[in-house]
């Protein structure tokens, strides 16, 4: 594109070379002209670099935090691998709004963040959902409307389509804009991704009560034989780590609805809408709430809390019926070639 310069600055009065985008390339590749303070870029606000060199710091030392404990216990690897990738996803975002902290006519940094920070709680979301089997281990699946591998079966489904709809979204979304075409569509199917999302949790959510609360009901009936009573499992459950890990769990699901359902009303009104444009609320109810759920785990691993529940033979991601079926396959393998 040609910029028509009247002494030091565009001819801002050209309306043909603006309607073209002509101010957005002078700014992109001036950032810091005065000019540009009142040119429009991919934000309504000049993005602040300190609170995002901040989260990138704090989620950068939680990824490692994740990969260090994986690495030293070699247990509850799907849930270390959920994690990971979400974090992954969140230092990718923050490198992002980093950039747009220089630059906020630069595309790359707006489209990393915007995709990146949207998709990483859903990761984060299905290494809840596969703790909630070994909680009901834990107590007895007796207490329990569901059998416990129904819980994997269900939500980390749930969660795929989820994360689906958002990185389908967001690239949609990414490729309007690029070819400054209306992103509508792919926000609307981010959205629709979101609020999946948003319902996935709030059952979660729903289910666990039921199952303390049944829980509480047959053990005050019962006594300790509403619980599961095999030694290993019970020094588990009265142990003060599992406890503590079980409140970090639940304001882990509560941080991420929390945040899932501001991202569904900051894009629900649309890329120039006043929650999207506001930075303060980006930084509590995205940085600010995902960096404690995060935390709370690292600190309350479920390695370090619940680690022979981890160790149970049909851990993992064994209760979908994909893994199930190849464990039968398997079995039958070998007791044919046992005989």
């Amino acid at each position: 594109m040609v910029i028509e310069v009247q002494g030091n600055y565009p001819d801002f009065n050209n309306a043909t070379w603006v309607r073209d985008g002509g101010p957005s390339q002078y700014c992109f590749q001036h950032p810091h002209a005065s000019i540009c303070d009142d040119v429009r870029s991919f934000y309504q606000y000049r993005v602040d670099l300190a609170p995002n060199v901040a989260f990138l710091a704090v989620y950068a030392a939680s990824l490692i935090g994740y990969i260090a404990t994986w690495i030293l216990t070699r247990t509850g690897t799907a849930f270390n691998v959920a994690l990971i990738l979400g974090l992954i996803c969140e230092v990718i975002g923050y490198i992002g709004r980093i950039m747009s902290s220089r630059n906020p006519w630069d595309e790359n940094g707006f489209l990393m963040q915007i995709c990146c920070l949207t998709i990483g709680p859903a990761f984060m979301a299905a290494g809840v959902y596969l703790c909630l089997r070994r909680i009901v281990a834990a107590f007895g699946p007796e207490n329990s409307r569901l059998p416990p591998e129904y819980y994997t079966r269900i939500f980390i489904p749930c969660d795929v389509i989820s994360l689906v709809l958002q990185a389908l979204g967001g690239g949609m979304a990414s490729v309007a804009s690029h070819n400054r075409k209306d992103p509508a569509t792919g926000s609307n199917i981010m959205i629709a991704g979101l609020s999946f999302q948003v319902a996935t949790i709030f059952i979660f959510i729903l289910c666990s009560l039921d199952f303390a609360f049944r829980t509480v009901r047959r053990h005050r009936a019962l006594g300790e034989a509403a619980l599961d009573q095999r030694p290993e499992i019970a020094k588990v459950r009265n142990s003060r780590r599992f406890k503590l890990f079980l409140a970090a769990l639940s304001l882990a699901a509560c941080m991420i609805l929390w945040r899932s359902a501001f991202r569904v009303a900051e894009l629900s009104e649309g890329w120039t809408g006043p929650v999207m444009g506001d930075q303060g609320m980006f930084v509590g109810f995205e940085g600010v709430l995902i960096v404690v759920a995060v935390w709370v785990l690292n600190i309350f691993h479920p390695a370090f809390c619940m680690k022979p529940l981890l160790e149970m033979e049909d851990g993992g991601l064994k209760g979908l019926w994909c893994f199930r079926g190849r464990g039968r396959v398997s079995s039958k393998r070998e007791s044919f070639s046992d005989s």
